[in-house]
């Protein structure tokens, strides 16, 4: 029993009524903030630089070019959200798996949503399992980083 555990006992840090929404609400951002970095140097430098139309004629190409490196910012977005996600939190796989995945699926959906005219089955097959790759990969190396 520790000193904490009578009645009124002051509160433990991150005791409070609101205490799981603001480590779900700090995930959150520090996914958002992660994505949204990574995927503005994948646009700068990638699209940019690398990018041509010859390259992205095949599919070889649309997969270094545009589906790796976007299942790289969809891990570090995952993986960020993690780690930030509070400790007594993350050890609930209820509480901790929405904390990181939710950023990366509600970016996946908004990106579905607002390319709905020109999108084809390649690019929706694709960008799912870049999605699913990506937040398998960001889960398993902030797990891996926990042990």
């Amino acid at each position: 029993m520790t000193r904490y555990d009578y009645p009124g006992a002051p509160a433990r840090q991150g005791d409070g009524p609101g205490a799981p929404v603001f480590a779900l609400m700090r995930a959150w951002a520090a996914g958002i903030v992660v994505l949204l970095f990574t995927e503005y140097l994948q646009a700068t430098v990638v699209y940019d630089y690398l990018a041509s139309d010859s390259a992205l004629e095949s599919f070889g190409g649309r997969l270094m070019l545009i589906h790796l490196p976007n299942a790289m910012c969809i891990a570090l977005a995952t993986w960020a959200a993690g780690r930030v996600h509070s400790d007594p939190y993350r050890e609930s796989p209820a509480q901790h798996l929405p904390a990181a995945f939710t950023v990366p699926v509600v970016a996946q959906v908004i990106n579905l949503a607002l390319q709905w005219d020109g999108l084809v089955a390649e690019g929706v097959l694709m960008s799912n399992a870049v999605l699913v790759l990506g937040c398998v990969t960001g889960y398993a190396v902030e797990r891996l980083q926990e042990d």
